[in-house]
């Protein structure tokens, strides 16, 4: 990625052109730079799916994109614009978005959790990861939180994860029924494919769930049919892009993680905010799994 000068955003009819103050990083957009996600990218690309700001009336807004986040204008359609609320910051607004929606979805559209089932959560200490451990908690889950280390796994702890397992063990689904006193799982959060994918499959009681959000292996895995009659077992795919066309669900969604935020219920754990100028950099901290939360841009910077 190279940091170039662009001429200013003109609007097209109805849309705004939005000042960024914040731009979000997630894992998706180290795919997307890759051109190995699951859409098709082509050059030129400005990357960037969600970002908050302010729009020349002086509303403090935040966006979904389908792209161009990173950087320093915007235009976006004035229907894909969010009021932020004066309690949320301009940093947890570009927290929310994606990840946040993305959390939301997983948590109760499709693991449906239900009071008093267990949760594996994993890259707990990731931007998705801190979210959906609370909403886990608050939907009266039992959590089960993977992370690489230690400080990553006492992250988690603190927002509430009931127990805490390395994601890098050596025996990852003994780790898993231990830490859940030797009981298979309802549900697992998993965006690791390879190896991890097939651990933690293996852990789901009957009529358990396992949610595939991500690929960071980068590792395809294939399921016998067999093996999901015989215990039971749902495997689901979630793309966020086929729950944004669905924008007064969004909407709603959106609605309760901004007044959650804003009274306190759920923490945006923010890692660090980078220059624009450093997007490659932030690109590489993150897959290098070296970051907790969320990552930001900075584009004033």
């Amino acid at each position: 990625m190279d940091l170039v000068e662009l001429p200013d955003p003109e609007p097209g009819d109805g849309e705004v052109v939005v000042e960024v103050a914040r731009a979000g990083i997630n894992f998706a957009d180290t795919h997307a730079t890759r051109n190995d996600y699951l859409a098709e990218q082509s050059l030129p690309m400005i990357p960037g799916g969600e970002i908050s700001g302010r729009t020349p009336d002086g509303r403090r807004v935040a966006a979904i994109l389908g792209g161009g986040g990173y950087a320093t204008h915007v235009s976006v359609p004035e229907g894909w614009l969010v009021p932020v609320p004066d309690a949320v910051s301009d940093e947890q607004a570009a927290s929310l978005l994606l990840q946040g929606l993305t959390a939301h979805a997983l948590i109760y559209r499709c693991a449906r959790l239900e009071q008093g089932e267990t949760v594996v959560v994993q890259a707990a200490a990731g931007g998705t990861g801190t979210l959906a451990v609370q909403l886990a908690k608050r939907a009266g889950a039992r959590v089960i939180a993977l992370a690489s280390s230690e400080p990553k796994r006492e992250l988690a702890s603190r927002l509430g994860a009931d127990a805490t397992v390395d994601s890098r063990a050596e025996d990852l689904k003994a780790a898993i029924l231990e830490a859940n006193g030797g009981e298979q799982v309802d549900a697992v959060l998993e965006m690791s494919g390879g190896e991890t994918f097939e651990a933690c499959l293996r852990t789901l009681a009957p009529f358990g769930r396992l949610v595939v959000f991500g690929n960071a292996s980068r590792e395809q895995n294939a399921v016998p049919t067999g093996h999901l009659m015989r215990h039971s077992r749902a495997v689901i795919g979630f793309w966020l892009m086929h729950l944004v066309p669905h924008r007064e669900v969004v909407a709603e969604m959106i609605g309760d993680l901004l007044a959650a935020v804003a009274s306190g219920e759920l923490e945006v754990v923010v890692s660090d905010v980078y220059p624009l100028s450093e997007a490659r950099r932030a690109h590489e901290e993150l897959a290098g799994r070296r970051t907790l939360g969320k990552l930001l841009l900075d584009p004033s910077s």
